[in-house]
């Protein structure tokens, strides 16, 4: 690491701290040219995944897009904020461990929607109408219908 001062390539770590909810570590550091002190940031280095949308464009992933998402299907729901969050980063970890460089959106719609069922019907049925863009009520008693079969035979 460069000093910031004199550009000497010699450092020592003076302190190492936990930052940003242990995703990163603050280091601070003492120049062994010229005795000053700096900080720098040790970060984990994400590999951009990109998501490939149905009209075939590119961009990259967004866990916030998809908190949006559960949190429109849950609103007046009794779903606490803790369960969506722990749903989104559930998300996100199955992605990126995925260990492929693109995923696409039919396939974040169908992990949003596995987990939504599981926590609400109501909030699932919200998403599903918007995700499989439901044109009429016949298409949408149909998903319903599944949904009692599937509670029927648990």
């Amino acid at each position: 690491m460069k000093c910031l001062y004199c550009d000497c390539t010699d450092s020592k770590v003076i302190d190492s701290r936990s930052a940003e909810d242990g995703r990163t570590i603050r280091r601070r550091r003492e120049c062994t040219a010229c005795g000053r002190r700096f900080t720098t940031y040790e970060t984990i280095e994400i590999t951009p995944i990109l998501v490939v949308k149905n009209n075939g464009t590119r961009q990259s992933y967004n866990a916030e897009k998809v908190r949006n998402g559960i949190i429109k299907s849950c609103e007046k729901r009794p779903v606490p904020m803790s369960v969506i969050d722990d749903m989104v980063a559930d998300i996100s970890k199955q992605v990126y461990n995925s260990m492929e460089s693109e995923i696409t959106t039919k396939t974040i719609g169908e992990m949003v929607m596995e987990r939504l069922k599981k926590v609400d019907e109501v909030a699932y049925v919200r998403y599903a109408s918007v995700y499989r863009s439901f044109k009429d009520l016949s298409s949408f008693m149909s998903e319903l219908k599944q949904m009692m079969k599937a509670d029927k035979k648990q």
